[in-house]
């Protein structure tokens, strides 16, 4: 069994010299080249360096420096270059581009397009291949999160009900449409928070915290009270609790949260007993 892992990266042992690269040990694989210009200046036989390993034009193991865009079992979103009668050619950063064969496009992929797949290793060419059916290439396990658990995530598709995500690369996740307060896009990482894992094993998400949603929605409603109230409220930081919970039916904590993020955002003046509209 080889130890390189294909479309992924390896830390590998310069064994070589030549005029065009250097080649590395790969073990049960053989010498595996990486041409001149990928190799880092004051390279040597013996230093190990870390390199990503994929096919080149004639199917030989070929090594590179560059970043993909994505390395296998990874999903992303990426542009297509060219098209052919095979399938969609992607850019993923490296000179050879990134096949999608036709069997594995949602709808007919079109030059210049950008679409979310998932990069891996085809069991019948052994080549690296990429795949638009994202769902099938989803974890089957049930996620073991906890609400309010911090994640990244990947934005996927957008659909009536708002955007399904892809959760910490693995899980199937939901960001409804009147949570989301600003313009998101497939292909967009975010932060994002657990609200529930549903007994299917699919995730609902938000991109605040209770707590911070909480105070944003405050702080709006706040902007407004001093707007109606001829720009100015004596109402302010210094105010009895019971005065503010009265007047806005919010803690004082979080109503100081709220002054304080107008104040950040330059929409309120603090004043001796008063807040004014900037």
């Amino acid at each position: 069994m080889s130890h390189i892992k294909l479309g992924k990266y390896n830390q590998l042992e310069v064994v070589k010299e030549v005029d065009f690269g250097v080649y590395l040990d790969g073990d049960e694989d053989g010498e595996i080249l990486l041409p001149q210009r990928y190799v880092p200046e004051g390279t040597t036989p013996g230093d190990m360096l870390n390199v990503f390993i994929y096919l080149d034009m004639d199917e030989r193991l070929v090594a590179t420096t560059l970043q993909p865009y994505v390395q296998v079992g990874e999903f992303a979103c990426l542009e297509v270059a060219w098209v052919n009668q095979f399938g969609a050619f992607l850019n993923w950063g490296l000179m050879k581009d990134l096949f999608v064969p036709f069997r594995e496009q949602k709808a007919k992929m079109q030059k210049g397009g950008r679409y979310v797949v998932h990069a891996h290793l085809d069991e019948e060419s052994y080549r690296i291949v990429a795949s638009a059916k994202v769902e099938h290439y989803l974890s089957k396990e049930m996620p073991q999160y906890q609400k309010g658990d911090e994640v990244d995530v990947m934005v996927w598709q957008k659909t009536d009900l708002g955007y399904k995500v892809i959760v910490e690369n693995s899980f199937s996740g939901m960001l409804y449409k009147n949570e989301v307060f600003r313009q998101i896009a497939p292909g967009d990482h975010l932060l994002a928070y657990v609200k529930l894992v549903r007994e299917d094993g699919k995730i609902d998400l938000e991109l605040q915290k209770e707590g911070a949603k909480k105070v944003d929605d405050f702080s709006e409603r706040l902007l407004q009270f001093i707007k109606d109230n001829g720009g100015v409220t004596t109402i302010n930081d210094k105010s009895e609790a019971d005065l503010i919970y009265d007047t806005f039916g919010v803690s004082k904590k979080t109503f100081k949260k709220a002054v304080g993020d107008l104040y950040k955002k330059r929409l309120v003046v603090l004043e001796e007993g008063k807040i004014r509209l900037a």
